[in-house]
């Protein structure tokens, strides 16, 4: 079986080449099913016709937790397009349109990942409408021209799903890719929601999100402790006003450069150091 640093790679290619554009999030559905097909007790859940839940069954004594990409990526081509993009594996990187594909290939990777320390179950959000671009710069290359559409719609349904299920994680962890450090390797990790939601949580709220954060800062020193904006917010704010429990929200971001352009590159060292922290907090 490959390592998980080398699935993660050949999913993240395979998912940069399907043009599963805002609000065409559906054309990655059939790859993400096939992916599953032989994996027992796994169970994969639409929800509101674009989104994705994935349950991986794992150690019942664990609390689950929940690992969230998106689906949908900027269609910087002027059309709309259905043949596979283009992406490349060079010395160190790979080049394509990798926000959120880099994302989508390791969460996938890790909940393909063999092991022989069994994580806890695994809730896989996969959601549409992370981008906001083309709501504003070209709702015409939108479905139905944007109608209806709104920026982080999938976060919202997916964890409003979870929680009227009664699957509230024990934490989200969103990995997106981030544009910190201007062309150069180096990872990030987003921790506090509630400066840009703009929310009072409550003190167990931010002492959960603590300890998880704490545990990826001593397992990785080089990991940048820094915040911006993407779907993390947005399950920290559902999940922060909606649930009956804390559930701490936290991003972990690959380097991209350029950013919101043809032609993203991430490289492979950051793709690693995610796959490592994930399974090592994962492994417990």
């Amino acid at each position: 079986m490959p390592k998980l640093h080398d699935l993660a790679v050949r999913l993240i290619r395979e998912a940069a080449a399907i043009p599963s554009f805002s609000s065409y999030e559906e054309r990655a559905h059939p790859w993400v099913r096939a992916l599953f097909a032989d994996q027992p007790g796994v169970t994969i859940e639409v929800v509101h016709e674009r989104n994705l839940l994935i349950t991986v069954p794992g150690q019942p004594d664990r609390p689950p937790v929940a690992l969230a990409a998106h689906l949908d990526k900027i269609n910087h081509f002027g059309t709309d397009r259905t043949d596979p993009l283009p992406v490349t594996e060079e010395v160190g990187y790979l080049e394509g349109q990798l926000d959120d594909a880099a994302g989508l290939g390791l969460v996938l990777a890790v909940a393909l990942n063999p092991r022989k320390h069994p994580y806890p179950t695994l809730y896989v959000l996969l959601s549409e409408m992370e981008e906001s671009m083309g709501l504003k710069q070209h709702p015409h290359l939108l479905r139905n021209g944007g109608e209806g559409l709104y920026h982080g719609m999938g976060a919202e349904r997916l964890a409003r799903h979870l929680i009227a299920t009664g699957r509230v994680p024990a934490a989200c962890v969103t990995v997106d890719t981030t544009p910190l450090f201007r062309g150069q390797a180096g990872t990030a990790i987003y921790a506090a929601h509630w400066e840009f939601t703009n929310l009072e949580v409550t003190d167990a709220e931010r002492k959960a999100t603590e300890q998880v954060r704490d545990f990826f800062l001593s397992t990785d020193p080089d990991l940048r402790s820094s915040n911006n904006t993407n779907d993390y917010l947005v399950y920290g704010r559902v999940f922060s006003t909606e649930a009956a429990q804390p559930v701490p929200s936290i991003a972990l971001e690959p380097a991209i450069f350029p950013y919101h352009q043809i032609g993203e590159r991430v490289f492979l060292h950051d793709i690693r150091s995610i796959a490592d922290l994930l399974d090592a907090w994962l492994a417990g």
